[in-house]
């Protein structure tokens, strides 16, 4: 817990002492940990979710806080309510016992000390499965090496390839290089993807990107930064379910959905671009539904 007296778990470098109460950007106090939601989350991609679902616990508090966030009232408002590391390891074991392919821990950077305990403690009473680090890709790579052994699979974010763009929507001047290094990281620590017989991952990464409206362009230069940076075999997420919320509202240019011209612009990119392996998202009667394979 030594780092929470000058916390530096994330890029913002707040060190501020939370063991004594201090607040910094992601609004995380103190030594208990704040949950919002714990249980079987079914629309994840087909090898987080499978037909058992995956396991999600939702942190309350984030770094990033978008402005068009979805999970609004968990990042901005900080709903949930304070658990120990024991209860946590309770509801990993819990998740398992109700058929979970794995423990997904959804913008968990705030608590990584105490989650490595929740895990330490969790695998000592029988957890088997996997565990995922659910991330908006805004990490720390001091944070990142703690968890080391103990994450099984990284879900990690890539934004924004203009850094304007980044500050302007998530409060974030430096996104693109520390997302860079971040995933450089998690790769280094899980090179390999590995999958079970039913097409479940094990081990390894996965970078998720969601398009945003009018923001074509940044999209293709994320997708092309990737695959120049991690090469043509990189698992990728294309996601499409984005849709205005909470402050986007106030920002026309992000204040729709996506149109099927901006959706089937992307789609064509990635097919040329050579990208070997992932999904693609698109919405289907209101419904998520992923592409498998590029």
């Amino acid at each position: 817990m030594e780092i929470l007296e000058n916390c530096r778990l994330c890029p913002r470098n707040c060190k501020v002492n939370r063991l004594k109460g201090e607040i910094g950007f992601c609004k995380a106090t103190g030594i208990k940990i704040k949950v919002a939601r714990v249980g079987l989350h079914y629309y994840e991609e087909p090898c987080i979710s499978g037909i058992s679902g995956s396991g999600t616990i939702f942190f309350s508090g984030c770094n990033l806080r978008c402005k068009f966030c979805q999970n609004y009232k968990i990042s901005w408002e900080g709903k949930g309510e304070e658990i120990s590391t024991q209860e946590l390891a309770d509801k990993m074991i819990w998740l398992e016992n109700e058929g979970a392919n794995n423990i997904n821990l959804v913008t968990g950077f705030m608590y990584i000390p105490q989650i490595i305990e929740a895990i330490k403690i969790a695998k000592t009473s029988g957890l088997k499965i996997p565990i995922v680090y659910n991330s908006s890709g805004y990490e720390s790579i001091e944070a990142l090496k703690l968890l080391e052994g103990y994450i099984d699979v990284y879900l990690p974010d890539f934004k924004y390839y203009y850094n304007d763009l980044g500050e302007k929507l998530s409060n974030s001047k430096n996104y693109k290089e520390v997302a860079l290094q971040a995933i450089k990281e998690m790769l280094r620590q899980h090179p390999k993807n590995i999958y079970d017989e039913d097409g479940i991952i094990e081990k390894g990464v996965i970078i998720r990107h969601l398009v945003l409206p009018n923001h074509i362009q940044n999209s293709k230069q994320v997708l092309k930064l990737i695959k120049n940076s991690f090469g043509k075999n990189i698992y990728v997420s294309v996601m499409a379910q984005y849709f205005p919320c909470y402050k986007a509202e106030e920002i026309p240019e992000i204040n729709r959905k996506l149109t099927e011209e901006e959706f089937n612009d992307i789609e064509d990119f990635v097919y040329n671009l050579g990208l070997q392996n992932g999904y693609i998202q698109y919405l289907e009667d209101n419904e998520e539904k992923y592409v498998p394979n590029f």
